[in-house]
């Protein structure tokens, strides 16, 4: 499943400083040699197509080899992708542009794309709007996301130049969030990861849906961008389990906010869910997509979508209790 290509790619453009880093953490937190770990990572590679991030995040010096085959590992993730989407319509997800103006009527607010905007137009845009939300219009992970507010600009034409030179391009409406979304973290809009999977037989499926939380004072939730994550039961929308971040470190309440994470509620839940089906439906080239969902007072909407879903949040230690992965959930839906 992982590929004889890949592997090789892999080892090619191995960062092998971030490798030995890697195991030497690993020794400090297990007291496991050094030598053996090494050959243990690369071994996990090699037969699973596991990168040394998986091995680290996943804790796979706890598993064995019943347990390994059933995790979803970076190679495995790739095959899942190359099998189900057709790189022609990345686009349709890459590019904001593209994905707003085909899912115009799930998102919920107005945008601007300004550069097919005047400065007049944009002036009309901003009529009664104080803080906007700009954004380059190929990144992701949260890069290059910016809040505005119209007061800390001399004239709309001066915040207007400022967005175009530095390439934030659209410009969104901000997202007002349900309070109940709000009250674990006002200062980001905690999005949803609800990725779908769409069956051999065209079905369309929930595969798993986290939800993402800023932190530090951030205006985005991203993990990359220091924000956590937490699971989603699939039937009841609860935040069933623990908050972890890039460092694995864990949370079951708000390290900034002090207020519950688990046990939460997901607000409009099923309508969450049904948006992402119908999303699905639209676009059945793209068959495996992590789908990003804002849920505001009256409805849930779309903020991105992407066509390359994390795997590496998916098999978080404190959320596998048994060391069962994804792997065989997966497996109901397709053929790999």
């Amino acid at each position: 499943m992982s590929g004889f290509g890949y592997i090789m790619r892999c080892i090619k453009s191995m960062n092998f400083k971030n490798l030995f880093a890697t195991v030497n953490e690993i020794h400090g937190i297990t007291g496991k040699n050094r030598p053996f770990l090494f050959c243990d990572v690369v071994w996990c590679g090699l037969r699973y197509g596991a990168g040394y991030r998986d091995y680290r995040l996943n804790e796979w010096w706890t598993l064995n080899g019943k347990q390994r085959k059933t995790y979803v590992t970076r190679g495995i993730n790739n095959s899942i992708i190359k099998k189900c989407n057709d790189p022609a319509y990345y686009h349709l997800l890459n590019n904001k542009i593209d994905f707003n103006r085909l899912f115009g009527e799930y998102l919920g607010r107005r945008w601007i794309y300004l550069k097919e905007a005047t400065e007049s137009d944009f002036e009309k845009f901003m009529s009664g709007l104080e803080t906007v939300v700009a954004k380059p219009t190929d990144e992701a992970c949260g890069r290059g996301v910016e809040k505005i507010n119209k007061s800390d600009y001399e004239s709309v034409g001066a915040m207007y130049k400022h967005l175009t030179e530095t390439g934030r391009f659209l410009v969104e409406e901000c997202i007002v969030q349900h309070p109940v979304i709000s009250g674990i973290y006002p200062y980001s809009v905690n999005t949803l990861r609800i990725v779908s999977l769409t069956s051999d037989d065209g079905t369309p499926n929930i595969l798993y849906a986290f939800i993402r939380i800023g932190n530090g004072g951030r205006v985005v939730d991203n993990i990359n961008a220091g924000g956590m994550a937490a699971p989603i039961d699939l039937d009841t929308g609860v935040i069933n389990n623990v908050a972890f971040d890039k460092d694995s470190r864990y949370y079951d309440t708000h390290p900034q906010t002090g207020s519950p994470i688990v046990g939460v509620k997901i607000p409009m839940w099923d309508e969450a869910k049904e948006l992402v089906l119908k999303a699905a439906k639209m676009i059945p080239q793209l068959r495996y997509v992590g789908w990003d969902v804002a849920i505001t007072p009256d409805k849930p909407v779309f903020v991105e979508g992407n066509q390359h879903p994390g795997h590496d949040i998916l098999q978080m230690p404190p959320h596998v209790p048994d060391k069962i992965g994804m792997l065989p959930r997966i497996k109901q839906f397709i053929d790999i």
